[in-house]
């Protein structure tokens, strides 16, 4: 009788751990590929060195973190573990158990690269970047939204991935060094901390701010951007429609992943769909993906950068708008082209403002918020 009631629930039991019910084995970090070309004793010299300045999955450690975020690494932990170990895995390299089944796959924190920041091309990102990625996630992909994720949680689970990310670039310095020098000094780590750490705070001074006052966007502003976006090369890639149906856009990303320019007609602007993402990523570019800083094409011309984020904004909002683009040709938008029309209130082409907004998309912002505020 017992033995048939306890074999009677070991399915339920199963997909009860499945989803999380039962508290799954804290688990280890695991080596990088790069590590795992090194000797026995390299790898272990590795593995103490980072024991010593990163910890363990439970008990982490951050480097050159203060004491509120040592305080509150333990309940990252555990929020990581809760919400985010089954896609981007125990060691943060993107390769949890769910992460075969997903495309496009989890973010690898290990090499510091991040894709959606408000940093310029190559840089860090500031912290309030990984906290609005995690809040509002990221359309067109797997990550989902925390919106409801408790402020203190979410403060907790962004420290816990810088000290993932933090792990993994120590790690590949360590690596670098048993590989190229042929042997670690441990004098020497305390230096590669420094560095490591000199990068992240210097982003802080590299937040792109627009050259000139965000305008309204009216519909010589949508006309004269797609003029742009056929003109500077966004097309090459994105194509004449915006549907990214091009010879060229093909490639890979940092992560050795293959990567293609977005369909902008899709409504799914990964980055975020405000002006000042759209814009940031035109002048920035998009770390880790062939997407590249236009801030140089435009020093001449600085407004044009608006002009393109405003025919952006319009590509993507033309399904819902009822305008569903045929295979490779785009329907030309009212005030564009043949089919101009006058009377179209450009405004409507963009996307509608959600309830925490504080101004209506289109509207005037004169002068750029401090990052991580918009």
């Amino acid at each position: 009788m017992k033995r048939r009631f306890v074999g009677s629930f070991a399915p339920v039991l199963a997909l009860m751990a499945v989803a999380g019910c039962v508290r799954e084995p804290e688990g280890r970090f695991v080596s990088s590929p790069q590590v795992g070309k090194l000797s026995d004793a390299f790898k272990s010299e590795i593995e103490k060195v980072l024991i010593e300045r990163c910890g363990t999955p439970s008990a982490p450690k951050l480097l050159g973190s203060t004491k509120a975020q040592r305080d509150r690494l333990a309940l990252g932990a555990t929020v990581y573990a809760k919400n985010c170990r089954q896609c981007h895995g125990v060691t943060g390299d993107g390769a949890g158990p769910a992460a075969a089944y997903l495309l496009p796959k989890p973010r690898d924190y290990r090499p510091g690269i991040y894709k959606f920041t408000s940093t310029t091309y190559g840089s860090k990102p500031l912290r309030e970047d990984l906290a609005r990625t995690i809040k509002r996630g990221i359309a067109g992909t797997s990550m989902p939204a925390f919106r409801l994720l408790p402020p203190n949680e979410l403060d907790a689970v962004v420290d816990y991935v810088m000290a993932l990310t933090h792990r993994g670039e120590l790690e590949s310095e360590l690596a670098n060094a048993a590989e190229f020098d042929g042997a670690i000094d441990p004098e020497a780590v305390p230096g590669m901390i420094d560095g490591i750490l000199e990068k992240w705070e210097a982003s802080k001074g590299r937040v792109v701010y627009p050259l000139t006052p965000m305008p309204v966007f009216t519909e010589s502003y949508i006309t004269e951007g797609k003029a742009a976006f056929l003109s500077k090369g966004c097309s090459k890639c994105h194509g004449d429609d915006g549907r990214g149906q091009t010879a060229d856009n093909i490639g890979n990303d940092s992560w050795g992943n293959p990567t293609k320019a977005a369909d902008l007609t899709s409504g799914m602007l990964r980055g975020g769909t405000e002006p000042l993402d759209v814009y940031r990523h035109i002048s920035a570019g998009i770390n880790g993906t062939p997407m590249p800083s236009f801030v140089s094409t435009f020093s001449s011309e600085p407004d044009t950068m608006w002009k393109l984020t405003a025919y952006v904004l319009a590509l993507s909002n033309t399904r819902r708008n009822g305008e569903t683009p045929e295979a490779g040709l785009l329907k030309p938008l009212p005030g564009v082209g043949a089919a101009a029309t006058p009377s179209t209130d450009a405004a409507a082409l963009l996307p509608q403002p959600s309830s925490d907004r504080a101004r209506a998309v289109g509207g005037v912002r004169p002068v750029a918020p401090e990052a991580g505020t918009e």
